[in-house]
């Protein structure tokens, strides 16, 4: 493609798709300042409706109801909200998924609980390019435990595959713990399958879904999964810092063992007993007093991909990555940019990422000019494309933003 038939490209994709209209549920940047914003899969635009949401709540609940709100419903939410996000997104039957904590609380309870389910067992298995706090949680666990580290090496441009888990795996496997979709490639994992193999090794399996959640489509019940998290502020749109979300196989829930015992995960909270006795189902991997605030976004959202569905969304992120790929091959791959994600639509999650020695000091550029995609050592950009709020224009302008400032540097060797 040239440069103008990329734009004609995006102009026919735009006119074409069917969930344009729903970026005007979504605000903008109050002075026109962001001209393309590629960086939904690590923080989501908000939407319109939150903003009566947060309003409302603060006033009406808050203000009106005071401290009557927690037995008024508050204290139900994060079960709630998890069970509507199994159902919308995440092919979770209720009574499996909560909201509360961190990823990283979260992935360490899931982690520590897994461990403690294969007591007679001494490895954990997971991938060297995971997100630093997956590996940081796997590492701090095993010298908690006394355990052994098996690290898979991944494909620069890929992540864990079934070959990969099948040769690491054995008889002291204890938990192998993985990224649906790579934080830094975009790379798909074969979940069925990797789990299958897990399963078959006697091991439990732990997914993260930070970077798929909302965006590619997940059965956890039907590829039978043991453990699950994900944060909420990317494709969820939850706001900064918003909790995260937790999922628990229900054949697991009877004997999970919660490594951060909290008054709101005992079996009667109110009666403050001076011995810990686990609630039963998904409420017992609750802590704390739940953050009620944090979690109201989500339901706003979940409401919008309820009334779209998951297929039409991932539908339109193969479209978007692959008018992405088309767009670097064409303008950024002459700059000796390189590709670091899967050229398979299929194997490929929202987001691409391409490198390039020269984007270290480009982003900073990017922003100033409204153009905002996100910097990932050691070198890439990664072009985050939300469905719902990225437009095919918005790809284009970003590409040809780069392809500009590459351009005017004269930049044009290979770098990975």
């Amino acid at each position: 493609m040239t440069r103008s038939s990329l734009a004609d490209r995006a102009a026919e994709l735009d006119a074409d798709d069917p969930l344009a209209p729903h970026r005007k549920l979504f605000l903008d940047a109050p002075d026109d300042s962001v001209r393309a914003y590629l960086d939904g899969n690590s923080l989501g635009r908000p939407l319109a409706a939150t903003v009566d949401t947060l309003t409302s709540f603060v006033q009406e609940q808050w203000g009106g109801r005071l401290i009557r709100g927690w037995d008024e419903g508050w204290l139900r939410l994060p079960q709630q909200i998890g069970d509507r996000l199994g159902r919308v997104a995440l092919g979770a039957a209720e009574g499996q998924c909560v909201v509360a904590d961190s990823t990283s609380v979260l992935l360490y309870k899931l982690a520590r609980a897994a461990v403690a389910a294969r007591p007679e067992r001494t490895e954990i298995v997971v991938d060297r390019d995971n997100f630093p706090s997956d590996r940081f949680i796997v590492e701090g666990i095993a010298r908690e435990r006394g355990l052994t580290v098996r690290w898979l090496d991944v494909a620069y441009d890929g992540g864990a595959t079934p070959d990969d888990v099948a040769a690491a795996v054995g008889p002291q496997t204890a938990l192998v713990l993985l990224s649906h979709v790579a934080y830094r490639s975009g790379f798909i994992a074969d979940v069925p399958t990797i789990t299958r193999i897990a399963h078959d090794a006697g091991a439990l399996v732990l997914w993260d879904l930070s970077h798929s959640v909302a965006s590619v489509p997940a059965q956890l019940d039907a590829w039978e999964v043991d453990y699950a998290t994900g944060c909420s502020y990317k494709y969820l749109n939850g706001g900064p810092g918003a909790p995260a979300w937790a999922y628990v196989a229900q054949r697991h829930l009877a004997t999970f063992e919660q490594p951060i015992l909290g008054w709101l995960g005992s079996a009667d909270p109110f009666r403050m007993g001076s011995a810990y006795e686990p609630a039963d189902g998904i409420r017992r991997l609750v802590s704390g007093t739940p953050p009620i605030i944090g979690m109201l976004a989500i339901q706003d959202m979940l409401s919008v991909i309820e009334g779209v569905s998951m297929d039409a969304i991932r539908a339109k992120s193969e479209l978007l990555t692959a008018l992405a790929v088309h767009a670097v091959d064409t303008l950024l791959e002459p700059h000796g940019v390189v590709l670091a994600s899967p050229r398979d639509a299929s194997r490929r999650g929202g987001h691409i990422t391409i490198d390039h020695a020269a984007f270290a000091t480009m982003v900073p550029e990017l922003w100033e000019e409204g153009v905002i995609p996100d910097y990932r050592n050691p070198n890439g950009i990664r072009l985050g494309l939300s469905p719902l709020t990225t437009s095919f224009e918005d790809v284009v302008l970003t590409i040809e933003a780069i392809a500009a400032r590459l351009d005017a540097r004269g930049a044009s060797s290979p770098q990975v």
